[in-house]
């Protein structure tokens, strides 16, 4: 996501010259003057006079901007800003708390008890997951990306995106987390898949990039016969097109 910055800064400060208070702001605030380059992009925004190349901030650099504008109106956002930080502070102290906030974030959505009980397990075994990883030489996001693909496709038998598109999810909006919209029973083979890939990268003893990609084909292979064992058995699809899209009520949606 991107925004305008004088547009923030004109609702947050209700200010009459917007462009005028940024650059007052940058006059005043030399260590926001010197970062300036690295917070905003100039990018072609179409306006009432026409397409204009205006000063843009991602929602990391509109937090940065919030934190430079002096005016009272914005000090309750800034103490926001202050809890938010402390609080990731102390789930890096006690990653229990992680957990217990992320289980109220899905109660607040509307996610089922027992969906977010196998949410949480699932976020643990990936944890783990990715420990290893970093542990025999993945550092790159593209690469833990794509290792989790090869993890996905295997175990499912579609790609992490067409298995979005199946959901009817935006591949374009990349805060659509897939597996805050899957079934039951997908959480439970995305955890078989995870888990599996680790028991595997172990007990290869697993290093760089080439051999953690032969460990995720293998572990996704291994839950990907459970599940069309699964498919066969019971007469179902496990990939499903039900979404949780809808969670205000409480309830998956059928695409």
């Amino acid at each position: 996501w991107w925004f305008v910055a004088v547009d923030i800064i004109a609702i947050l400060t209700e200010s009459t010259n917007p462009s005028g208070y940024l650059k007052d702001m940058r006059r005043r605030d030399e260590g926001f003057a010197q970062g300036w380059g690295q917070i905003a992009t100039p990018l072609s925004i179409e306006t009432k006079g026409g397409i204009q190349n205006l000063n843009c901030v991602s929602t990391k650099g509109a937090f940065r901007l919030v934190q430079s504008i002096p005016s009272p109106k914005v000090e309750s956002f800034k103490l926001w800003l202050a809890q938010v930080g402390y609080e990731r502070i102390q789930e890096i102290e006690n990653p229990e708390l992680a957990q217990d906030r992320a289980k109220e974030y899905y109660e607040l959505k509307g996610y089922p008890k027992e969906w977010i009980d196998k949410r949480i397990r699932g976020i643990n075994i990936r944890q783990k997951l990715t420990d290893e990883w970093k542990k025999r030489g993945i550092q790159e996001q593209r690469d833990y990306a794509i290792l989790t693909n090869e993890i996905s496709q295997a175990t499912f038998g579609v790609p992490i995106k067409e298995h979005k598109q199946i959901k009817g999810l935006d591949p374009k909006f990349k805060n659509q987390n897939l597996r805050d919209h899957m079934t039951d029973l997908e959480l439970v083979f995305s955890m078989l898949g995870e888990q599996l890939t680790t028991e595997v990268t172990r007990k290869k003893d697993a290093q760089g990039f080439p051999k953690n990609a032969e460990a995720a084909k293998e572990g996704g292979a291994v839950a990907g016969r459970a599940r069309v064992d699964t498919e066969q058995s019971l007469g179902i699809k496990v990939v499903s097109g039900e979404n949780y899209l809808d969670t205000p009520k409480k309830k998956i949606t059928k695409k």
